[in-house]
């Protein structure tokens, strides 16, 4: 500073301001107390390229550049200026850029920086040689007990540093076993839970099996009810037809028999006289009368069993209706209980699931939704 700004150092040597009461803050931390990250970050990027040496390049920048308003400054101006308005100068990237660019132009040759280093110590020795061997064993005396209290002094601190972490971690500890405890309980209920809904599990599949053999013997017995109706509706349609070919066999045998007859006693002369003065009409009429009255006979017994053998496929229709209305409602009933047991199951399943999301502390799953079963048309 002498060489390069002699000016401000004779300013600095009458204000009595010495270089450790402004300059120290700056070595001891990189110049990162006071001034912004953007002036930093350029100050350690040429320090990890250049060495140590561009410290002094740019406190000797930051110098130069405030050169003007240092000289115009009282001792406690220039402390208050290093302290407070030289680092607000430097909020500007382009103010911290222009900066490092002339702290870079800055030359501060290494020998000449060693040269001074080698003056300072021996300065310092012959110093340290001069001095009263009394006031040296004092002054030695004093650091050691300062450095002592502040040994004690981090004892301490670390003594209540330690005696906090342990009061921390014995209240975590008991935390924790807390929560064990809690969670031991809730996984008991849990495990509970879960033999309990395996009991129901296996008790709803029993009353299933139970319930589907039931349906399988009912259907089975519809359908041979079924098939047992429609066997005697055959046999009645199988008989009315036999009945019908009977019917019309015995009318054709009896219009055979009656032309036999007629031709008999149309051969007879006595009775074709008979018939002659009589009257063929009449006698025809007569045995057309007892014929008739005869067919009418049969004609109508025929019609009773015709009658009663209708009646009796109309019944056995009905049993037919009814027995598949039964069959349909029956089946209608199965459906129903199969939708509820799958409604069943998967309830279970998701209370399950959400037990054990309960126990691990995790967020339970949304049950999934019964599918809705189509209607079935009666």
């Amino acid at each position: 500073m002498k060489e390069q700004l002699p000016e401000l150092h004779s300013h600095f040597c009458d204000l009595n301001l010495e270089a450790h009461m402004y300059a120290s803050q700056w070595f001891l931390t990189l110049f990162t107390a006071k001034f912004p990250l953007c002036m930093v970050f350029h100050i350690i990027d040429l320090l990890l390229c250049e060495g140590l040496n561009i410290i002094f390049h740019v406190a000797l920048a930051l110098l130069k550049t405030s050169k003007e308003d240092l000289l115009q400054a009282d001792f406690e101006g220039a402390l208050k200026f290093f302290r407070v308005q030289l680092p607000k100068r430097y909020r500007a990237e382009e103010n911290a850029r222009r900066l490092m660019e002339q702290a870079c132009n800055i030359k501060v040759p290494t020998k000449k920086l060693k040269k001074y280093e080698k003056e300072y110590q021996t300065m310092r020795e012959s110093q340290l040689q001069q001095e009263d061997p009394m006031d040296r064993y004092k002054r030695e005396n004093r650091r050691l007990q300062e450095a002592s209290m502040r040994l004690e002094q981090e004892n301490d601190d670390l003594a209540h540093e330690l005696v906090t972490s342990k009061i921390a971690l014995r209240n975590d500890l008991d935390q924790a076993e807390d929560k064990a405890d809690v969670l031991n309980k809730e996984l008991l209920l849990t495990k509970q839970r879960l033999v309990e809904t395996e009991e129901e599990k296996r008790k709803q599949e029993e009353e299933t099996a139970q319930l589907k053999e039931v349906f399988r013997k009912q259907l089975e017995k519809a359908e041979y009810e079924i098939k047992k109706t429609t066997a005697i509706i055959a046999e009645y349609k199988q008989i009315c037809s036999q009945l019908s070919t009977r019917l019309e066999k015995q009318q054709a045998a009896s219009k055979e028999e009656l032309e036999a007859v007629k031709g008999k006693m149309m051969a007879c002369k006595h009775c074709s006289d008979i018939f002659s003065k009589e009257g063929t009409v009449k006698l025809a009429a007569i045995s057309r009368e007892d014929q008739g009255i005869e067919t009418d006979d049969e004609k109508d017994s025929l019609k009773k069993q015709l009658r009663e053998m209708e009646l009796e496929l109309a019944q056995t229709k009905l049993q037919l209706v009814e027995a598949k209305c039964k069959i349909q409602e029956l089946e209608h009933q199965r459906g129903a209980l199969m939708n509820e047991i799958q409604a069943a199951k998967n309830s279970w399943f998701s209370k399950t699931l959400n037990s054990i999301k309960t126990a691990t502390g995790t967020q339970p799953l949304q049950p999934p939704q019964a599918t809705q079963p189509p209607k079935e048309s009666t």
